[in-house]
């Protein structure tokens, strides 16, 4: 299944700067693993040392939160948009 994944500006230097890259995978696991092919040291900022999601990133197919659905098994469809977007904190 090919999918397109929004890059956020902080990742693109994974990705030679483009905003969005195709990746293949029928879950959000393989997509991530041909992202890492590609865009080698990519997943190292999306997964932790034990191979789940970072906690302050959050992972988007289509509109649905991963972590609502099935985490990194979450299935990506032909045509899915996969989103990436580190969490902001800041304030006063």
């Amino acid at each position: 299944m090919s999918v397109k994944v929004r890059i956020p500006t902080i990742l693109r230097t994974y990705t030679g700067g483009a905003s969005e890259v195709s990746a293949e995978g029928a879950t959000l696991s393989e997509v991530i693993t041909d992202l890492e092919k590609n865009h080698q040291g990519i997943a190292a900022r999306v997964l932790d040392d034990a191979g789940k999601l970072r906690r302050f990133v959050n992972v988007y197919v289509n509109d649905d939160d991963v972590r609502f659905e099935q985490g990194l098994q979450t299935p990506t469809p032909d045509g899915a948009g996969v989103s990436i977007i580190p969490a902001v904190a800041g304030g006063c």
